[in-house]
């Protein structure tokens, strides 16, 4: 079983850039898909992002397309949302979660495994 630890959320004003990474420990990272997902006050946890067990395959939420970049460090049992261009609706906690699925998904319901999550914040 990988456990998942995010890191390198904060507060940013409107416009500025964050790289959250996602530590997994064992020795089997390379073996599950991976994604980002969030969940802002008062609202459902919603997908942004997920990447193939190998790191060739990515897809994002409409939303984030353009502005953040998913990726992986097998080597590394690490993985990164790079975010730029922020913008107040980004604010939430972003969670990382690791799937069996060979591509990864966009159902939260499809990831076994979740990290306790980070909190980004960005200011108008």
């Amino acid at each position: 079983q990988v456990q998942l630890v995010e890191s390198g959320g904060g507060l940013v004003q409107a416009g500025g850039s964050l790289r959250l990474s996602c530590a997994a420990s064992g020795r089997t990272f390379s073996s599950y898909a991976m994604g980002w997902f969030r969940q802002a006050p008062g609202k459902e946890r919603e997908f942004v992002a997920a990447i193939s067990m190998s790191g060739r395959s990515t897809y994002y939420a409409d939303s984030v397309k353009g502005r953040f970049t998913i990726s992986r460090d097998n080597a590394k049992n690490t993985m990164y949302l790079q975010m730029n261009s922020l913008k107040p609706d980004d604010t939430a906690v972003y969670y990382c979660a690791s799937t069996a699925r060979q591509y990864g998904s966009s159902r939260s319901g499809d990831y076994a495994r979740w990290g306790q999550g980070t909190q980004v914040t960005v200011s108008s």
